[in-house]
This record gives structure tokens, sequence and C-alpha cells, in this order.
């Protein structure tokens, strides 16, 4: 199973449709928040599960806060992350994991990518996409894949 994982496109969605025909074919698409426009150009195209949440700036948008779906055998919590206090450390990540029985955390709103695992839970973040924040600033995303009975590979992609 192929994964897309995307954060933070804050209405430039050109480098977002370039993972996607790049990535193609894929089973599942995450966004983690921060899309400023409706999903719906998205559903439309793909034909796989899209999961997105509402980041601090979707404001307009009727969108979760939160999704909770399973990969596989993983419990998957997606949150864009701005009302856990992130920016100092991702360890508030981990106990939303914890509190939420969750495998894998995946969030966005820090614009910087994250792949670390802590005690049975794995907190992802595809960084932004659109307006990167790492040193290199180059837009990022995450495809992860996941083979029965292994466990998930992250692989960090640049646009």
């Amino acid at each position: 199973m192929k994964i897309l994982i995307v954060s933070d496109t804050h209405g430039y969605e050109d480098n977002m449709w370039k993972a996607i025909y790049r990535e193609e074919p894929f089973d599942m698409f995450v966004h983690c928040g921060d899309i400023e426009h409706m999903p719906a150009e998205i559903k439309r195209y793909l034909t796989c599960p899209v999961y997105v949440v509402k980041g601090n700036n979707d404001y307009m948008l009727r969108l979760p806060e939160t999704e909770r779906f399973e990969i596989g055998d993983k419990r998957v919590i997606l949150t864009h992350g701005h009302k856990h206090n992130i920016y100092r450390n991702q360890d508030a990540m981990f106990y939303y994991g914890q509190e939420n029985n969750a495998d894998i955390v995946m969030f966005g709103h820090i614009h910087v990518p994250v792949i670390a695992s802590v005690g049975g839970i794995t907190i992802v973040n595809p960084g932004s996409i659109s307006l990167p924040r790492q040193r290199d600033a180059r837009p990022t995303y995450i495809v992860m894949t996941v083979s029965d009975g292994s466990d998930p590979v992250y692989e960090l992609k640049y646009v």
C-alpha cells in the first residue's frame, strides 16, 4: 500500500499536483491541514481514500479537526497540530498518540519534515510542500509504504 502525505499548501497547489502526478498510482492521499481551498477538486481527481484536516488557516472550510483511520494494522490519527504547542518540540504529538491509542500521528503546521518513533508511536510531518521552513527550504512530502506484516517505510521526497 502506498500513501501520499502532504501538508501546508496554503493555497499554492502547484507542487502538490506535481507530487500527485509523480507518485501516481497510490492507495491513499493524506493532507495534514492548511490547504486553504476546498479539497473537492482533489477528491474528484483521485479514486483512492482522501483524508484532509482543518489547519489554523482553513478558516472558512468545513473540515474535521482530526481524522482517525487505519493503514494496514496501524491505527492513525491525523491532526494539523496547531493546538498542541509543537513549535518547542514534538513530544506533544507522542502524548497525543498515546492518549488516542494511535500507532501513527500525522500532523502539519511547523513546515518542517519530521519522522520519529518513540515507544511504539511514530510521528510523521511531511513538512510544507509550498512554504518550507527547514534549512534548505526545499518543498517536501512523504511517501509511506506498507507491506503486509511489515512496519511502514517512510520516504521523505522533494518536489
